[in-house]
């Protein structure tokens, strides 16, 4: 599946389900606050750190608390449109533009 396809997955879901067991950053449910999906993700690696306060978090063994989390935010209307909310203003936060400059100033301060 080509990426141009992924914002087109993401606005016609409900709800973003990421009960990843590794990671190396999180872009994933990044991309899908970006689009304005409630995130649900695993509570371990550097998801939390990604999502922050704009997803609900579940341990990625618990079917049925990633069951229960699910249902919550697909019943709840007021939590799924907060969490909506809260991961558009999260996911702004992250630009590939921040990313390089940051990168850039690392390289300045620490190579001669």
């Amino acid at each position: 599946m080509p990426d141009s396809d992924l914002p087109a997955l993401y606005n016609s879901a409900s709800v973003f389900v990421y009960p990843s067991f590794y990671e190396g950053f999180g872009l994933p449910p990044l991309e899908a606050m970006a689009c304005g999906l409630p995130v649900i993700v695993s509570n371990t690696t550097s998801l939390p750190e990604v999502v922050g306060p704009a997803g609900i978090y579940v341990d990625p063994f618990d079917i049925e608390q990633i069951s229960f989390s699910i249902d919550t935010v697909l019943s709840d209307i007021n939590l799924g449109q907060s969490l909506r909310e809260r991961g558009l203003k999260r996911a702004k936060l992250f630009s590939w533009e921040k990313t390089a400059k940051n990168t850039l100033e690392l390289y300045k301060k620490f190579v001669p």
